[in-house]
């Protein structure tokens, strides 16, 4: 990660821009405006991405942004415009998402920092090795003249690519919780222990994955995953005595999905009482959805309409940092085609006339915001 924010500073400094690190680890590059308190726009999406990745989630958003500003060619506009490339938003090293952008709005606590990674390194720690300190938190905020957040992504699904188009633009993302739970039983040898008197926390966690996979097919819209499991002591010949797993919930509306996941812990119960096992869970995310702007939702519609494409209105099943800033700020996200639908996996990629289709629409949307009367008054705001 060192060695990406050196590059992309290198792009960034190269036509101006001011370049800086903040203590979370979020890459923070500042193209000024007009003035010296012009205030801000902020472009930008993850730097971090999963195990076995493709290469474009998140980091295509990145480099988009940059290419934006590059082709402004040192025209100034009435904003300034900030690119962040964030820290740790997949949440696979500490199994909390959203790390770099909860920063910016003021949400990476205490409790938060002392959350450790699987070899029992914390938040806190890690960012002391990676040369900041956490101590400094504070200051990776979102600035006080900050008007919105926009950010470009790939789909990571097949609609576009169904309905045959280069870009969307997202509407609402969808809510999602994140739960662990642990199934606990007794491990035993694998031979000499009779089927009527195990307490197989392995043969409790597979009846209930059923259960989860049930449970989402009976709503329309909802997924529901176990992607996770780590049993103890995974050893051929002996019995699971410990099995965690996790549990992953996603729908449009906040009380089907609490609906859902609430039935999936009475369901975990009522296995492990059967079965003689005692559980445990823990709520490791519950995040609403989140619609996004609405006026700049018009504006991007228009933007892609001005590219050449016919713009399309979604909801985006996937978590985005967008959906943390907007809790500060007006945020909306433009989506590019997915080919095959294939994200989170080397076969990932993008169409190169989608890439170009899509800086043209960033060109037209920052064009039209820096003579709109609505963004103007919202720049008077803030």
């Amino acid at each position: 990660m060192g060695e990406c924010h050196r590059e992309i500073s290198r792009w960034m400094e190269a036509f101006g821009a001011q370049v800086r690190v903040d203590a979370a680890g979020n890459f923070r590059g500042f193209y000024p405006g007009e003035q010296s308190s012009s205030p801000r726009l902020i472009l930008g999406s993850h730097l971090d991405t999963v195990p076995n990745a493709g290469a474009y989630d998140g980091t295509l958003g990145v480099v988009l942004a940059i290419a934006l500003l590059e082709a402004l060619q040192g025209r100034e506009l009435p904003f300034g415009i900030e690119v962040v490339g964030f820290s740790d938003e997949e949440g696979v090293r500490f199994g909390v998402p959203f790390i770099g952008s909860r920063a910016m709005v003021g949400r990476l606590d205490n409790e938060l920092l002392d959350h450790q990674d699987a070899q029992g390194i914390s938040v806190r720690r890690a960012i002391q090795e990676f040369g900041l300190n956490p101590e400094e938190i504070s200051g990776a905020c979102l600035e006080a003249d900050s008007l919105g957040y926009i950010e470009f992504h790939i789909e990571q699904g097949p609609v576009l690519e169904e309905l045959g188009h280069p870009l969307g633009v997202v509407e609402t993302i969808a809510g999602q919780s994140r739960v662990e739970f642990t199934f606990v039983g007794r491990a035993n040898h694998a031979g000499t222990t009779p089927m009527n008197l195990r307490y197989d926390a392995m043969a409790a966690a597979a009846e209930w994955i059923v259960e989860v996979e049930r449970a989402a097919k009976a709503v329309p819209e909802a997924v529901g995953t176990v992607g996770n499991i780590d049993a103890k002591p995974g050893a051929t010949n002996v019995i699971a005595g410990m099995v965690r797993l996790t549990l992953d919930v996603r729908h449009r509306f906040d009380e089907t999905r609490t609906e859902i996941v609430s039935e999936l812990i009475r369901k975990a119960e009522k296995i492990s009482e059967r079965r003689g096992l005692t559980l445990r869970h823990t709520v490791l995310l519950c995040q609403q959805a989140v619609p996004m702007d609405g006026f700049l939702i018009n504006e991007i519609d228009l933007a892609i309409r001005k590219a050449g494409c016919v713009p399309h209105r979604m909801i985006s099943g996937a978590g985005h940092d967008a959906m943390i800033l907007a809790e500060r700020v007006p945020a909306a996200m433009v989506f590019l085609r997915t080919p095959g639908g294939i994200s989170h996996d080397p076969a990932e990629s993008v169409i190169g006339e989608d890439v170009e289709q899509a800086i043209e629409c960033g060109l037209h949307l920052l064009d039209q915001l820096a003579v709109s009367p609505v963004f103007q008054k919202r720049k008077d705001r803030a």
